[in-house]
């Protein structure tokens, strides 16, 4: 498993593959590491309403454990984010809200997923939110996470529960550990290419070939399968054979099959989530490039592991992601110099690198504070700097001193220091985003009712479909979001996402 981990998380020892079937008892005591994605919000704690907290008394045996990967002091939300709505209305929002090219909804969708949270008291529905989570996080490409969380919970608990486990570990390449709980406990998995699989995976080839002439002489799996099952196994009878078909849609364990028999299938065309697989030492650093591409402009992956692939080694050839590693090389090495004029060539280049594949933020969190260091006498190069640092996270710091006093500087600084309504808007988008930063905003009634009924969760993915419907033109809708974010204490998701809006042109 990859080794990146949020800053504010100490690192988990990683774990060995098991060489040996593991017994329940062995795997489960058991800690992995955990890769997670590097964009969760660091929020003071938020507030359900306006109004005075009221007291409530529960009794402690109806409370449900809080589950997730960061404690709730971290990311400043509460346990109980979820109370009092519609598991199957939430699971509905969590898979169908759009985070695409927004980077700052997409930390708090990771944040909503991957923060501490109590369940629904109901078995079933608490059920139904976790495998939503699960989910998102997979169609996400949060692999890594989507293993860990499911760790947590209980991966044997369910049979939902451990294929989603399976799955998640079949692309991270641990899955031993799944093969030894299903060998342990069969009945957690009716496919029967899972149990030849991890037969097979765990040295137990005969038990595996016998599986699988049962499979052939009992039809049990489609004939596709069964053919690449053969040549799993029996490598040698299909020495010299033409490849087989490359499946439009394969599932996890298919995909780790056709990588065992060494025909290795591209991720490119595949759902997010296979991109993990490339991170690993058996793809080429150019798959793993542009897998790391495809995961930090998500925000499943940290920028610095992003980083480290750019400047792992040299360039192999041009054009498409060769031209990137070069001009961010090219970059870091002007700052090392701190040359100004080196400098500005090379963040103008650079800059145009990141803006072709979406990668201006995480570019922004890589280089802001080297940027905010260096002295660009020329106008446009110091423009370019400034307007980079104020899509980092110290964007307030870059706010104290715009570059000029044009109206659209007074107007991101002011901005960026939470009081836009003291600058004149350049434009309609900026109207709304002024409105909704001003004090005492009315809320649409859905929101207000949502919020003053203490359905937090439920309130912010409203609001963050209010976003995306106001990105895309909606002057109400983006007043209605922002003003909801700021309303419920995110005041720096409603910043980030209105300067991300302003500086990139896209939500």
């Amino acid at each position: 498993m990859r080794t990146s981990v949020f800053l504010f998380l100490f690192c988990v020892p990683a774990v060995g593959l098991a060489q040996q079937p593991l017994s329940a008892i062995d795997w489960l005591n058991q800690t992995p590491a955990v890769n997670l994605p590097g964009t969760v919000l660091l929020e003071p704690p938020v507030s359900k309403t306006g109004l005075g907290p009221e007291i409530v008394s529960t009794p402690l045996e109806a409370l449900t454990p809080p589950l997730g990967l960061v404690a709730s002091n971290v990311t400043g939300l509460p346990v109980d984010l979820w109370t009092g709505s519609d598991p199957e209305r939430l699971a509905e929002m969590i898979d169908r809200i759009n985070v695409r090219g927004s980077p700052a909804m997409q930390t708090l969708l990771f944040t909503l997923l991957l923060s501490e949270t109590r369940t629904p008291q109901e078995a079933e529905a608490g059920e139904a939110m976790l495998l939503a989570r699960l989910d998102r996080l997979m169609q996400l490409g949060a692999v890594d996470p989507t293993q860990a969380l499911v760790q947590l919970a209980g991966p044997t608990d369910t049979k939902d529960r451990f294929q989603r486990w399976f799955d998640a570990t079949l692309l991270t390449g641990d899955e031993d550990r799944a093969c030894g709980a299903l060998i342990a406990a069969p009945y957690l998995s009716g496919d029967y290419g899972d149990q030849i699989f991890c037969k097979a995976r765990l040295g137990d080839w005969q038990s595996a070939a016998l599986t699988l002439e049962t499979a052939h002489a009992l039809e049990l799996l489609p004939p596709e399968q069964l053919a690449l099952l053969d040549r799993f196994l029996s490598p040698d009878i299909f020495e010299g054979a033409p490849p087989l078909p490359q499946p439009q849609r394969p599932d996890p364990l298919t995909f780790r099959l056709f990588e065992t028999i060494g025909e290795r299938l591209p991720t490119a065309s595949l759902p997010r989530a296979f991109a993990t697989a490339d991170l690993r030492d058996v793809a080429g650093w150019k798959a793993q490039l542009e897998a790391a591409e495809r995961l930090t402009r998500i925000g499943a992956l940290t920028p610095n592991h992003l980083l480290g692939l750019y400047t792992d080694r040299q360039a192999a050839a041009s054009g498409g992601v060769w031209d990137r590693v070069r001009a961010v090389q090219r970059f870091e090495t002007a700052l090392s110099t701190g040359n100004e004029a080196a400098v500005g060539k090379a963040l103008s280049t650079v800059w145009k690198a990141m803006k072709d594949v979406q990668l201006e933020v995480a570019f922004a969190e890589l280089f802001a504070d080297q940027l905010a260091i260096q002295k660009l006498s020329d106008p446009d190069a110091a423009s370019l700097a400034w307007r980079v640092r104020l899509l980092a996270g110290t964007y307030e710091d870059a706010a104290r001193k715009p570059p000029s006093n044009s109206q659209m500087h007074t107007f991101l600084a002011a901005l960026a220091q939470g009081d836009p309504g003291r600058a004149f808007a350049p434009n309609t988008q900026a109207q709304a985003i002024s409105d909704g930063f001003a004090n005492d905003p009315e809320l649409p009634m859905d929101v207000k009712h949502t919020v003053d009924d203490g359905k937090l969760g439920e309130a912010i993915l409203m609001a963050m479909d209010l976003f995306t419907r106001g990105a895309r033109g909606n002057p109400a809708d983006l007043t209605a979001a922002l003003a909801t974010f700021r309303s419920v204490g995110l005041e720096d998701t409603a910043r980030r996402a209105a300067l991300q809006l302003m500086l990139l042109g896209r939500g």
